[in-house]
This record gives C-alpha cells, sequence and structure tokens, in this order.
C-alpha cells in the first residue's frame, strides 16, 4: 500500500467494485478499501438481478449463480396469482462470490485492495476532499489521493463528512427484513411477489428461490407504517402461514432508501456511487445493476479527470448518471407512490382484470395497463415508462 494514489474507493460492493475497476484500467492508481473481514458479506439484498444488467459488464458464470430466473408471480391479497414470463431472463446470485468475482476483477487491472480497512475520517485540503483516515489491524493510517469515491452505503459517513447531504428522513426510507430459509417449495425459476396491506403495507414481500428448497424471503415496508407494526412481525406472520415447516438459516434487517438519487453526488474531490448515491430503483428497491452503472459512470469520469490533470470535470458525471437511469428512477418513484397506496381492493380488482388476459399475452407492460384503469392518475408515468 503506497501513501497517496489518484483514486480511493470507499466499499468494495457491486458499486465501488466497477468505480476501481473503470478507473484503473485507464492507468491510475486506485485503493479500494473494504471495511468488513470478506468482500460481500454480509448480504444485504434479495440478489436478484437481471441477465441483459449482469452482461453489459461481466459474462454470467454458473459458479455465483443459484438460479436463473424465468418468470415474474404477482399474488394479491386475496390470493389471485398472476404469472408473467421474463422478457428475457433474470437470475438470484451468489453474492458473495459475485463481489469477490467483480473485486477480483478490479484487481487484476491495477487495483490495490484491502479488507479490514475501516475508515472513520477524511482529509480535507482547502475545502477539497483529499484522501481518507482508517484503522488498519490496529493501527490509524492516512492515504492522499486525488479524487474519493465513495461506495459506502445508504447513509455514507464518507459523503457527510465531505459536506455531502446523504442522510435520509425515515419517512423516506422502508424498514426491510429478509431471512434465507430452507424446506421452501417453489418453482426455482420464479420470483413471488405478493401485494397489499396484510403482506407489506405500502411496499412489497418477495419469494426468490435459489435451488435445493432454498429461497430469500423478505419484505419491506415505508418507515411510518413500522412505527406502528414492525417488518419482523409481517414476515413472522407470513412464514407461519405460507412455510410453517421452514428452517431459518440467515436473518438481516435495515434501512432501505426507496427513493430517487440524491440531489448532489458530487463534491470537490468526492463522488458519490451505488445505495450511497441513492442509485437504486425506487419502485422495486434493487441496486445491484443500477449501483454498477454509477460505479462504472464514476470511475470512467474519475479516471478521465486524473489523465487530464481536470479535476473538476468530476462534475459531470451527475449529468451522465441522470441521463443514464436518473431520470427513470424518477419516473419509477412517482409510479411507486401511486401503486404503493392502492387498497387491497384495488390490488384484488387489477389481479381479477388480468386473470380475463389469456396467459401468454400477459406481460410488464400489460399489468401497469391494468393498474392505471383503477388509479388513472399513474397514466402519464406509465407510459413514459413503458412506451
Amino acid at each position: 500500500m503506497k501513501t497517496e494514489y489518484d483514486i480511493i474507493v470507499v466499499g468494495a460492493g457491486p458499486a465501488g467494485s466497477l468505480a476501481a475497476k473503470f478507473a484503473a484500467e485507464q492507468g491510475v492508481s486506485v485503493l479500494m478499501l473494504e471495511k468488513d473481514r470478506d468482500v460481500g458479506y454480509p448480504v444485504r439484498c434479495g440478489e436478484a438481478v437481471s441477465m441483459a444488467g449482469l452482461k453489459e459488464f461481466i459474462e454470467p458464470d454458473p459458479k455465483w449463480i443459484a438460479t436463473e430466473i424465468t418468470k415474474f408471480s404477482f399474488i394479491s391479497p386475496d390470493k389471485t396469482k398472476i404469472e408473467v414470463e421474463f422478457e428475457g431472463k433474470g437470475c438470484i446470485l451468489e453474492r458473495k462470490i459475485f463481489d469477490y468475482e467483480l473485486a477480483n476483477i478490479a484487481a487484476k487491472v491495477g487495483t490495490d485492495i484491502l479488507t479490514r480497512a475501516y475508515v472513520n475520517g477524511i482529509i480535507s485540503e482547502n475545502g477539497k476532499t483529499a484522501g481518507v483516515k482508517f484503522e488498519y489491524r490496529g493501527e490509524q493510517k492516512e492515504v492522499k489521493s486525488k479524487i474519493v469515491i465513495a461506495a459506502d452505503g445508504v447513509e455514507s459517513r464518507v459523503g457527510r463528512w465531505a459536506g455531502l447531504k446523504t442522510h435520509s428522513d425515515f419517512r423516506a426510507m422502508e424498514s426491510g427484513i429478509q431471512i434465507t430459509a430452507s424446506n421452501i417449495n417453489v418453482d426455482q425459476n420464479t420470483c413471488y411477489f405478493y401485494w397489499g396491506n396484510i403482506y407489506a403495507p405500502q411496499g412489497y414481500l418477495w419469494v426468490f428461490p435459489k435451488g435445493n428448497g432454498l429461497a430469500n424471503i423478505g419484505l419491506a415496508i415505508t418507515g411510518d407504517i413500522g412505527k406502528k407494526r414492525s417488518a419482523l412481525s409481517y414476515l413472522n406472520e407470513f412464514m407461519e402461514t405460507h412455510y410453517p415447516n421452514a428452517s431459518l438459516l440467515s436473518q438481516v434487517a435495515g434501512g432501505i432508501p426507496f427513493t430517487p438519487t440524491l440531489e448532489k453526488i458530487v463534491a470537490p474531490g468526492i463522488m458519490l456511487v451505488g445505495d450511497a448515491a441513492r442509485q437504486i430503483n425506487p419502485l422495486s428497491g434493487g441496486g445491484i445493476i443500477s449501483g454498477m452503472i454509477g460505479g462504472s459512470i464514476a470511475g470512467k469520469v474519475a479516471g478521465e479527470a486524473i489523465i487530464n490533470d481536470a479535476l473538476d470535470s468530476i462534475f459531470t458525471y451527475e449529468k451522465k448518471w441522470h441521463d443514464r437511469l436518473g431520470k427513470r428512477h424518477e419516473m419509477f418513484n412517482r409510479i411507486k407512490n401511486g401503486i404503493y397506496n392502492l387498497t387491497d381492493e384495488k390490488y384484488n380488482n387489477i389481479a381479477h382484470d388480468l386473470k380475463k388476459i389469456p396467459k401468454n399475452k400477459i406481460t410488464l407492460g400489460q399489468i401497469a395497463k391494468t393498474a392505471v384503469v383503477n388509479k388513472p392518475s399513474l397514466l402519464l408515468d406509465v407510459a413514459k415508462t413503458f412506451f
């Protein structure tokens, strides 16, 4: 480890590793710091991604794919089930193996990586972020850099120390909990989504298969709902009703920012990527692929800024991100606000209307149009998203 790098990336998740890769392959020096002992652990997501999203950056490998997904199943409060063939393919990842692979790719193009490196401060010079302070093997370290890329999660302390507003109001967060359980008898190629107040008020519940009777099962509800009744109680009720013989292998809980991108994701010497920037689909809560996209854009912009000796050019990152996905996420957020506030009766009506359509003609776009019939105010945003 050197005492100075061109770029320091804080956090070795998919967004951080892609930022490191796209910067380092331009020939600039990059250090990536991860606070946990292992890259990719603990797993804090449902692990579902599209194959098309993966293929933009990496060729899918069976060693980090738990199962392939070819269908979605939407279940209404009265248990009406709507199945939709996935246009393309998806998969459920083994995140620990997948994240290892992305970090390895970053290392192969020249990134230095340290785990168990707990960043506890930044170096500031003349109002600009100029490096980080961290604890490593019981010793306090400092490393300087021209640019810091913060991929350190939802509350991004690194971004906050640099003066960026990374805090989320609890009302903009969802309370999420997920278990990985065995003895789950579901189709291994189908992702299941349960909608309605009986499952997850102002949110949804998911069952994502992982092969061999394993599945990730979780839900997210808004902060307002979570103050009255916990996400855990909803999940426990669901498990007792649907999978009473399941065995729990792991459990994780935390806040999920179902919000559009932060207003500012760049400041002098620092860029935010992934969850730290809220590069998350606010409708689904998915952030793996969008974080990788954000990381790739940031890494490329940062590398070019170093090469061209034009550090102020990192501010172009904000527009590049918004042009690629940020504006789309804002539309998803408006759709979410409409869908999540539907009553159970409305959810049932949508499911009943969809049941009248031939199974081979049901698409995600058709589901969206049916939702519009039940809530016309969604029309404009759905039209912009699907057509």
